[in-house]
């Protein structure tokens, strides 16, 4: 438990749509195979980039479904929290029962002023309810969408109550001495910070990795940072990045990969979101196609 295997570039995976908004699986798991094929060591799946919480139980546990049919599990983490406590439960068992190599918790996103206690209670919850396939949960550090913060008080005593079975942490909050701060708790917690700017010192031992929404486009710069300690493809890695950051990130990925992959149908986003409009497509294409090489 305490080695769940997931490590280093981690690309936090969009998700195809078909054209009635439905996940296209077959180019869902197809995006997979290239990513984990072009320098990912693993993958988040129904993640944020993924737009998960924006699918119903049932499509994510299809998502989760057709990655079980053909891609390697071990090195896959899948995104299993929701504002319904019933729904983080049933999710988080079926990642287990199929084999998931980790499932990542957001908080629930409603409530607001969440005290630890509750916390505390939810995540028992989960252990409970995967007590006979102990998949390792990872919490999801997401304070600015989530509302609710992985606090390192919190997360020490998780750890404290739960054990091993808190494997480790994503942190999207963009605070590298907070990550820090979780890495000290215990030696045995794997910490994502979710910018590839941190490879070079994840590589040094610092952080586990990266779990990154741009590794769906830099990948092979992204593993080349980390993999061989190559400071100009982390410098390539971080300028895709700051590419597809200037707008709406899901949007901008969503466009360079339908360019990378000459297939359009990979900008469809589910609403609430939006994709780019034409003219920032066009710059974003224009200043990132030749940092692709």
């Amino acid at each position: 438990m305490e080695n769940s295997g997931l490590r280093g570039v981690i690309a936090a995976a969009a998700t195809p749509l078909t054209a009635d908004f439905e996940p296209d699986r077959h180019r869902f798991v197809a995006l997979c195979r290239r990513l984990l094929e072009t320098g990912c060591d693993g993958l988040n799946i129904c993640g944020t980039t993924g737009e998960a919480t924006s699918f119903t139980v049932a499509q994510r546990m299809a998502i989760m479904n057709a990655a079980a049919a053909t891609l390697p599990l071990e090195r896959l983490m899948v995104g299993t929290g929701a504002a319904s406590v019933g729904d983080a439960i049933a999710l988080t068992k079926h990642a287990a029962e199929l084999g998931f190599a980790g499932a990542l918790i957001i908080p629930p996103f409603y409530y607001k002023g969440i005290e630890d206690e509750g916390m505390v209670r939810l995540i028992g919850r989960l252990v409970l309810a995967t007590a006979a396939r102990p998949v390792p949960l990872y919490l999801y550090n997401f304070p600015a969408l989530s509302g609710v913060a992985y606090t390192p008080a919190l997360v020490e005593r998780l750890r404290k109550e739960f054990g091993s079975r808190i494997a480790g942490l994503k942190d999207s909050s963009g605070d590298l001495d907070y990550s820090a701060k979780i890495v000290a708790i215990s030696p045995e917690l794997r910490v994502f910070p979710s910018n590839e700017a941190v490879l070079l010192k994840a590589r040094a031992g610092a952080f586990a990795g990266c779990i990154s929404a741009s590794a769906n486009v830099n990948s092979k710069f992204c593993a080349l940072a980390f993999h061989s300690g190559d400071s100009g493809a982390l410098e390539t890695a971080t300028k895709i990045r700051a590419l597809v950051s200037r707008k709406a990130l899901i949007a901008s990925v969503k466009a360079v990969l339908a360019h990378m992959l000459q297939d359009p149908a990979f900008e469809a986003l589910l609403p609430p979101l939006t994709p780019l409009s034409d003219a920032d497509r066009q710059q974003l294409i224009t200043e990132v196609a030749p940092l692709l090489g």
